[in-house]
């Protein structure tokens, strides 16, 4: 199977699951999984998060989602319970839909890790 395919299939299944437990049914876009995995990885899950909140959850998780491919690495948790992490290598410039795939592959990869899915 193709590296493409298997992507497309993995995270169908992670969008799937996901959806189904936090939504109803109705397909979570790319953004609303980041953001559920910053409330993940900040670890209050019955918070209610203002605007900038949720800004930082989404930033929270993306820098999670790519410190395995060394863009950062995870530096301390301050004492509100914030996870900070420090650039190690600045991001490539990418296109949109290079963006997304790579988004995509690091989510895949997380709950993979996390054991969501195979």
């Amino acid at each position: 199977m193709s590296r493409d395919i298997q992507l497309k299939e993995r995270w169908e299944n992670v969008v799937s699951i996901l959806s189904n437990q936090f939504s109803q049914g109705e397909d979570l876009d790319l953004d609303a999984i980041i953001y559920l995995i910053g409330v993940q990885e900040y670890g209050r899950f019955q918070q209610l998060f203002k605007k900038d909140e949720k800004i930082n959850l989404m930033h929270i998780a993306i820098c999670r989602l790519l410190e395995p491919y060394g863009y950062y690495e995870f530096d301390y948790v301050d004492k509100e319970g914030w996870p900070h992490y420090k650039i190690k290598e600045e991001l490539p410039p990418l296109k949109a839909g290079e963006q997304s795939v790579l988004m995509k592959e690091a989510i895949v990869n997380y709950f993979i890790e996390k054991e969501l899915i195979d």
